[in-house]
């Protein structure tokens, strides 16, 4: 009797121990995932949402966060401190150095956009090309891309600038045409990496096209990472329109691109410091800001 009454309550033991393991067992993967989502939201990448979704917004209506011209100034008003009038001062001509920010962010974010636009498209079509054809096509793509690796992209742009001529959306494509060898090399590695995978190598053999391979297995699997090195260009892409703006070869005077308002400041730097602290603060941000949306893309796809 003792004996039987050992098994039966070892039994029920077991029963009850493997009963609390499977209960336990799928109530604990949501809280897992949900606990790994909730680390993914770090106050950091947070904090670059909001920066970059205001820097949008002010490109988009302007007209909601200040009352002020970007443009005109006012009489009497020249180089102002930052007080309750003005929050980030007034320049030399009198104009409110916070509205001409905010007009600015519509001509730093369209060149911005046109650039890594323009380098993500040309840039992913040719290292595409390169990586999936293969052969003498690849070596000579390649040894464009070397080439335009091998020249610096502030003397390519300059160049560029000098044949176009100035303006906001020049200064954009001679900055887009410097990151199409980046893009170009960064695709070609993605296809020749996805392009030798198990499953592409089955898709062949089951008789599928080289045309639908590519649109159904490579493509897919291999701009992921494009589109998050896209994220990073674009604040490369801003920093580089603001240099070029800064140099005289961007958006001529009296627009209020974030360059340019730099530039005009440097001259009075002694006697004015927010005339350069302010906007160069904004472009360092917005920089930051586009970085780390672009480390959390990278994070996400690993």
């Amino acid at each position: 009797m003792s004996s039987l009454s050992f098994n039966t309550s070892a039994a029920s033991s077991q029963e009850s121990s493997s009963v609390e393991v499977a209960t336990d067992g799928p109530s604990a993967a949501p809280l897992d995932g949900g606990r790994r989502r909730l680390s993914g939201w770090r106050p950091g990448l947070v904090l670059a949402w909001l920066v970059i979704g205001m820097v949008i917004l002010w490109a988009v209506a302007p007209g909601i966060f200040t009352s002020y011209s970007g443009t005109e100034g006012i009489a009497g008003a020249q180089r102002l401190a930052p007080g309750a009038g003005h929050w980030l001062g007034t320049d030399q001509l009198g104009r409110d150095l916070y509205a001409r920010i905010v007009y600015g962010a519509a001509y730093s974010l369209s060149g911005a956009l046109v650039a890594v636009a323009l380098g993500l498209v040309l840039g992913t079509a040719l290292g595409v090309a390169a990586g999936a054809i293969g052969g003498g096509a690849d070596s000579a793509i390649m040894r464009f891309v070397d080439v335009l690796l091998s020249i610096p992209g502030l003397l390519l742009s300059l160049s560029i600038i000098i044949l176009l001529g100035f303006g906001t959306v020049h200064a954009a494509i001679a900055v887009g045409i410097t990151s199409i060898a980046n893009f170009a090399r960064l695709a070609r590695a993605e296809v020749v990496r996805v392009r030798h995978g198990d499953y592409v190598e089955a898709a062949y053999g089951s008789g599928a096209t080289f045309t639908a391979v590519l649109w159904r297995h490579i493509l897919p699997n291999s701009l992921t990472s494009v589109i998050a090195f896209s994220a990073l260009q674009f604040g490369s892409a801003i920093l580089a329109i603001s240099t070029l703006s800064f140099l005289g070869y961007g958006t001529p005077p009296p627009t209020p691109e974030w360059g340019l308002l730099i530039a005009e400041g440097r001259n009075y730097i002694s006697t004015a410091w927010w005339l350069t602290t302010f906007p160069g603060l904004v472009v360092v941000m917005v920089v930051l800001s586009a970085n780390r949306i672009s480390q959390s893309f990278a994070r996400s796809r690993r």
